[in-house]
């Protein structure tokens, strides 16, 4: 079946959706209307396609998700004259190529569940055509039987001829056609009826209706069948299984219609059976291929919400427990030996979580990629999903062997449990994600358990992390600087800028906060980008109210913080450049913080942009010096002329008398320090004796809450003017 050709590349966004349906519709009528029977145009016939269309686009996006509105569409296709087998088979491959395509939206689903989504709504329109092409069969069949049968007790004059009319439709009917008596004795079966309960006419005939019981009857399919012999209705259909005599079910649409005599008497019943059962199997199957994993067996995503909804429905149980399973390490497998590897492994741990579910209820399925999730339900539940969790780590450790290579996996799972009918499926398996994170944070192979105030966080972090980007271009970002004091005079060094993020929801958020989102997702580089511009025209503003600066210490210096990222940006010396040209600032007014971790181990090609800035006349200042264990030797070739000296030295001196030990610490670092020619910072002064005690060891510049806490910038104007203690 050919369809339109359209290209593949994704619809512009300029299209609205109405635009976007049309198209779909244009594509569905060039498609469909060369194999109709209408008499309509085929202008008219895409503008009836397009109610049917809507419907469709409409069911794709449904809450909750329903393939009804697809089988009116198979129906209103039959309705429309469009019977021929070729219809059916080109609206699906339309349906199939453009559906998605024209009126998916990734913000409402995934393209995962909309592709199991317009699978279900293919079978659905499918079932719709089937149902409504068989019905009109079966009503122009149906009529011709009830006629024929009519007619034979109307005239006698006319028997022959209705005789010979009757059997010509029954012998040759394309269903099965059954007559009996109103006590349910089969009198008369046609031979496709034969051939449907296994090819033998005297097991057919030689039984009563009510013998034809099956576990699968619904109680509503006998009380119609009371209700038609005792004459209070004319017809009925139901779908109905029968057992064939060697065990076989036999899957039928069954329409029966009570005959009357010329009195208006109930006489007979004429029954119109449809084999079904080829049918059923295929739907089954395609049902089985739309809920069950590709790869592994297991059940997917789509088929594991409908087993929790239920469970988390008003009919579930009354709590239920969830393991979210996530492999350790396995992209390094997947990377290194191939996909094809990585499938045959996963197909072995799908193979042993499966052996893992062991109770009734419990399932596991495989939500995609190397995520797997298993539910108990049912009281105990909270020993029952901890033993859960057990039994699916330790089924791991045993190692897989993979093309001759034994390979170890191991697994972290986040573990909710609780009572059902509290949360949404989505919000119990976010909330499991987060735990599982949590545990593969912890160093993985073993589970956690679920935390409210830790979900909390983490969604908190997630949406700090989404709004970074919208934050800095409205401007949410602000700087506060925090005095660097000389110790030998008190006065005023310079300044350290600090940025803080204005949060509409959360109010002001320390560095703490946001910095680390900024590192992972790329967004530090503008932002430092911002902080050194901002940063660099303070300091020049300062300079321009008191030009010459303190008389002691010379114009006031900013500090200025880089991250690892930043360190490894190939525009960090032609930025800060860019910047101190722009604002007029001396290069010897800027000091440039970095970390002592991120220069542990640091290669030529990572401390060249730092030569280059420090060859320029910015200094260097290697900050939280003492955390980050690095080789004292190294200082020898850091291009820093700086040591700023983390607070967890000093804290000792906070007491009085002060920590020996500590003291030795600080005079041994500042000796070196000296020596080495690099000026001492230190970091969180609190107390006056602490400052004392380090001007005695011989530190340059303090900052801390002793002079002052980080504020505003006119705060640093009016500590030049004064005495900073």
């Amino acid at each position: 079946m050919k369809v339109p050709s359209q290209p593949a590349a994704p619809v512009a966004d300029a299209d609205g959706p109405e635009d976007r349906l049309r198209r779909f519709v244009t594509i569905w009528s060039r498609a469909v209307y060369p194999v109709t029977a209408t008499s309509m145009t085929r202008q008219e016939f895409e503008r009836h396609l397009l109610p049917p269309a809507r419907e469709l686009c409409a069911a794709l996006h449904a809450r909750p998700f329903d393939t009804a509105p697809a089988h009116r569409v198979g129906q209103a296709l039959v309705a429309a004259h469009c019977t021929d087998p070729d219809a059916l088979a080109r609206s699906l491959g339309v349906v199939d190529a453009y559906l998605v395509l024209y009126c998916g939206d990734e913000q409402d689903h995934s393209a995962e569940e909309l592709r199991a989504r317009c699978a279900r709504l293919q079978h659905a329109v499918a079932a719709g055509f089937a149902q409504a092409l068989r019905e009109r069969t079966l009503s122009e069949q149906e009529s011709i039987a009830h006629s024929a049968l009519s007619a034979r007790s109307a005239a006698e004059l006319a028997l022959h001829a209705t005789e010979s009319r009757f059997r010509a439709v029954f012998d040759g009917a394309a269903i099965g056609i059954g007559v009996a008596d109103l006590a349910g004795n089969v009198l008369e079966v046609n031979e496709t009826l034969t051939r449907m309960f296994g090819g033998l006419e005297q097991t057919v005939l030689t039984r009563n209706i009510v013998e034809w019981v099956h576990p699968e009857d619904g109680p509503h399919v006998w009380r119609l069948y009371d209700e038609l012999v005792r004459g209070e209705r004319d017809s009925y259909r139901v779908e109905k299984p029968y057992y064939r005599a060697d065990g076989t079910v036999l899957w039928t649409n069954l329409t029966v219609s009570l005959l009357r005599d010329a009195a208006g008497a109930p006489q007979y019943q004429l029954a119109l059976l449809e084999d079904t059962t080829e049918r059923r199997l295929l739907n089954l199957r395609l049902r089985y291929e739309a809920t069950h994993d590709a790869l592994t067996g297991l059940p997917n995503r789509t088929l594991f919400f409908e087993r929790l909804e239920k469970t988390l429905g008003p009919s579930g149980d009354d709590r239920f427990g969830l393991c979210y399973l996530d492999l350790d390490g396995f992209k390094v497998i997947n990377d290194s030996l191939g996909h094809s590897a990585g499938d045959r492994l996963l197909v072995e741990i799908a193979d042993r979580l499966q052996s893992c579910v062991t109770a009734p209820g419990e399932m596991v399925a495989r939500l995609g990629g190397d995520e797997f999730v298993a539910l108990t339900t049912g009281p105990g539940s909270e020993r029952k999903v901890a033993e859960l969790a057990d039994r699916m780590l330790a089924s791991l450790a045993t190692p897989v062997r993979v093309d001759g290579r034994e390979l170890t996996v191991r697994g972290s799972v986040g573990v909710v449990e609780g009572p059902a009918r509290e949360r949404t499926p989505a919000e119990v398996l976010r909330s499991a994600d987060i735990t599982m994170y949590r545990a593969k944070s912890a160093g993985g192979n073993r589970f956690e358990y679920a935390d409210e105030e830790a979900d909390a966080r983490a969604i908190t972090r997630h949406g700090l992390t989404t709004a970074l980007p919208a934050a800095l271009e409205r401007g949410e970002f602000f700087i506060e600087y925090q005095p660097l004091v000389h110790l030998g005079d008190g006065s005023v060094h310079g300044a350290e800028a600090l940025v803080r993020w204005c949060h509409p929801q959360h109010g002001v958020l320390g560095p703490d906060r946001f910095i680390p989102l900024a590192e992972n997702t790329g967004l530090i580089v503008p932002l430092g980008r911002w902080v050194l511009q901002e940063a660099v025209r303070q300091a020049r503003f300062w300079q321009d109210e008191a030009p010459g600066g303190h008389p002691a210490t010379g114009p006031l210096r900013i500090n200025v913080n880089l991250s690892p990222t930043q360190l490894h940006h190939p525009g960090l010396v032609a930025e800060t450049v860019d910047v101190l040209e722009r604002s007029g600032l001396e290069p010897g007014a800027l000091c440039l913080e970095v970390t002592e971790s991120a220069l542990i181990g640091a290669d030529d090609d990572l401390l060249k942009p730092l030569r280059q800035l420090a060859e320029m006349g910015v200094d260097i200042a290697l900050d939280d010096f003492g955390t980050g264990y690095s080789n004292l030797a190294n200082l020898r070739r850091l291009p820093v002329s700086v040591l700023k000296l983390d607070r967890s030295f000093t804290q000792g001196m906070q007491q009085h008398p002060a920590d020996p030990v500590d003291i030795k610490i600080v005079e041994g670092i500042v000796q070196l320090a000296h020596s080495l020619e690099l000026a001492v910072t230190v970091e969180g002064v609190e107390t006056g004796a602490q400052a004392q005690q380090l001007r005695e060891l011989g530190c340059d510049t303090a900052q801390g809450w002793y002079y002052a806490r980080p504020g505003a910038p006119d705060r640093i104007r009016t500590l030049v003017l004064a005495d900073a203690v």
